[in-house]
C-alpha cells in the first residue's frame, strides 16, 4: 500500500481552512494553492503580477524540489488570477521558470482570493515514477494512415439552396 505523506507550510490558512501545502502519495506530489509569500509568509509585490507570479513560481519549485522530485517532474499547473488581463506577465514568468519542461496548464480569472492583495495563487501536480527515455523506451509500432476518398456526388445529389428574400420592415423605423 501506497504511503501517504502530509506536509504543512505554517501558513496563517492552512490550520483554519483544513488542508496542507502539499501531499506526496507514492511517485505523486500534489501542492495546494501557492501564493506569492517570502520566507515570512509576507505577501511580496503588491499590485506587480509579474512579481507576484515570479514569486508564487519560485515557491512552487521550493516545494517540488524539497519533496525530492524535480521541475522536470512537473505535469500540471492550474493558474487562478484576479486580472486576466495581464496574462503576459503571468506568461512570462511562466515561461521563465518552467520553459525547459513545460507542463500542461490552465489559466483562469478569480474573482479574488484569500487577501485582497493577492493577485495570483498556482497549485501543481508533480510525477516522480520512472520516465522512460528514448534510448529505453520500445519502439512504438508505426501507425498506417488510412486514406478513403469521398465519394464522388451523383448529377442529382447537387442541389441549390434557396435563399429567402430578406423581408422589408412593415412599418419604418424610427431612430433616435
Amino acid at each position: 500500500m501506497t504511503q501517504i505523506e502530509r506536509v504543512a507550510s505554517n501558513t496563517p490558512w492552512e490550520p483554519i481552512f483544513g488542508y496542507v501545502r502539499k501531499v506526496k502519495a507514492g511517485n505523486w506530489l500534489a501542492i495546494s494553492g501557492t501564493t506569492a509569500t517570502d520566507d515570512r509568509g509576507m505577501l511580496v509585490g503588491g499590485g506587480q503580477m509579474y512579481v507576484q507570479a515570479r514569486q508564487t513560481l519560485l515557491n512552487l519549485k521550493h516545494h517540488i524540489e524539497s519533496a525530492g522530485f524535480s521541475l522536470s517532474n512537473l505535469v500540471r499547473t492550474r493558474v487562478f488570477v484576479t486580472d486576466i488581463s495581464r496574462f503576459a506577465e503571468v506568461a512570462r514568468a511562466h515561461k521563465e521558470i518552467f520553459g525547459a519542461h513545460p507542463p500542461a496548464s490552465t489559466l483562469v480569472e478569480v474573482r479574488r482570493l484569500v487577501h485582497p492583495d493577492m493577485l495570483i495563487e498556482i497549485e501543481a501536480d508533480v510525477f516522480g515514477g520512472e520516465i522512460s527515455t528514448p534510448s529505453t523506451e520500445r519502439p512504438r509500432p508505426v501507425e498506417k494512415k488510412q486514406t478513403v476518398a469521398a465519394p464522388k456526388p451523383t448529377p442529382g445529389a447537387m442541389v441549390k439552396a434557396k435563399v429567402a428574400p430578406k423581408k422589408k420592415p412593415s412599418k419604418p423605423v424610427r431612430r433616435k
